[in-house]
């Protein structure tokens, strides 16, 4: 399935990511004359600043030892290749496929999840945009109940993309929005059913219990359908996001993680952590307000980005 992925925008979102990493490495040992134990102190220092996690940085410098040892070129651009595969080998071993099929009986779900200001209600109406370019039948399930402006928000997304909405009144119950939604798209055979929820605070079991409730709506109506879960996380949390993935994923089984608002802070390299750390793949990177900001996530690119200084 076709989504979005422009390497070049990809780039330009990740300006000031790579210059709290990239240029941040060049600037503290290409004018060393040799690579020793100072070089590798100071490259753990830029490393943990850019939020990469101590035990992520620990497993980069360890490969990066062996790997120098016995080599004669020992030169800033061999060490900092050794650290580009690294990274891009941590980030492919938890990849997915992009392809998103639907499953054999009934459309594909996808369930959006996430805390209030991370974009998540947005990033839901960008992804529908780019399944209905795809070709595919969408519609909406608008199941964030509790935020007055929420259903309207999605009302204009939905025309935005051209699909339908099954909208929510306030206080509603957002598993009987879920049903609704979920039985529509079987009568119609939709291929893709998007489900908003509730911005929730990790840490308000009530709302978590909710949310699980959800889960359960869309296991019990489709329990043979393709299911996608997906966490939205605020890209200016850094390392914070950890700690929200953690309690999410206790009461729903996160299948992918959609990091918003890269554009925007210098502190992209903690998605690396995330992925290292719950072995959660990154589907999705938010890297401007346009809705073709959204863009697919590849490894590769994302790594070859930070470190491209052309």
């Amino acid at each position: 399935m076709l989504f979005n992925f422009d390497i070049k925008k990809i780039k330009e979102g990740l300006t000031k990511t790579r210059k709290a990493l990239f240029n941040k490495i060049t600037e503290s040992i290409t004018q060393k004359a040799v690579i020793d134990e100072k070089t590798f102190e100071d490259l753990e220092n830029v490393l943990l600043a850019s939020d990469l996690g101590l035990s992520l940085v620990d497993k980069i410098l360890i490969s990066a030892r062996q790997k120098l040892v016995g080599v004669k070129d020992r030169s800033f651009q061999v060490l900092l290749e050794i650290i580009k595969e690294e990274l891009k080998s941590v980030l492919n071993s938890v990849s997915a496929p992009d392809d998103f099929p639907a499953g054999s009986k009934g459309p594909g779900i996808f369930l959006i999840v996430g805390t209030n200001g991370a974009g998540k209600t947005t990033t839901l109406g960008k992804l529908a945009y780019q399944f209905k370019s795809a070709g595919k039948s969408v519609i909406i399930g608008s199941a964030d109940t509790y935020r007055a402006a929420a259903n309207e928000q999605l009302k204009i997304w939905a025309e935005r993309a051209s699909v339908k909405i099954v909208e929510s009144a306030q206080a509603q119950d957002p598993g009987a929005v879920t049903y609704d939604t979920i039985q529509t798209a079987i009568r119609e055979k939709t291929d893709v059913v998007l489900i908003d929820t509730a911005g929730r605070l990790h840490n308000n079991k009530n709302l978590m219990s909710e949310l699980s409730k959800v889960g359960n709506v869309i296991t019990a109506l489709l329990p043979d359908a393709s299911k996608e879960i997906f966490l939205v996380l605020d890209g200016n949390l850094g390392q914070n996001s950890l700690k929200q993935l953690e309690e999410f994923n206790k009461i729903l089984h996160i299948t992918g993680l959609i990091v918003t608002k890269l554009d925007g802070t210098a502190r992209g390299g903690s998605i690396i952590q995330l992925a290292y750390e719950y072995k959660i793949p990154i589907r999705f990177i938010g890297i401007g307000e346009g809705i073709d900001d959204l863009q697919l996530f590849n490894a590769s690119a994302f790594i070859d980005s930070l470190f491209d200084d052309d």
